[in-house]
């Protein structure tokens, strides 16, 4: 069982992500500046297409971790949407598309049975993110995000 879940150790670091394919990405790049600047000008058209092909896989590294992290953050929002739709009573239904996504991304981490009650003062003070975070008493992990 994984260490549970709080405020303090939610934030998820993908390992082959964030421990290899970023670093290994930064030594290609800073690597294609270091052979660009020693043999200018001998090979400078091979070593400046070395620095932009450097370049393009970190767009291409962003790109595809940023797409992953929206269509988890579409999934989040679908899962809570249902979860509330489940747990309000019906007069606080109606509001449930007044909530921001990135407001459902953090009620996700409340317990059902406060969950009803963080949601109202949520629509009535416009909490943020964090304040929302920080509201929650009995914390529900998310083990299984990208």
């Amino acid at each position: 069982m994984p260490t549970p879940q709080n405020l303090q150790n939610h934030m998820r670091l993908h390992p082959p992500f964030h421990f290899v394919i970023l670093p290994m990405l930064l030594l290609n790049f800073i690597f294609s500046i270091y052979v660009t600047i020693h043999h200018w000008p001998a090979h400078w058209a091979l070593g400046v297409w070395s620095i932009v092909m450097s370049v393009v896989f970190f767009v291409m590294a962003g790109i595809a971790r940023g797409g992953a992290i929206k269509v988890q953050d579409r999934v989040i929002r679908l899962e809570e949407r249902l979860r509330l739709a489940a747990l309000l009573p019906a007069e606080d239904r109606a509001h449930i598309d007044e909530l921001s996504v990135e407001q459902l991304i953090a009620l996700r981490f409340a317990s059902d049975a406060e969950l009803p009650a963080l949601v109202r003062k949520t629509l009535t003070q416009n909490l943020e993110p964090k304040a929302i975070k920080q509201s929650i008493v009995n914390w529900r992990g998310d083990y299984h995000r990208v």
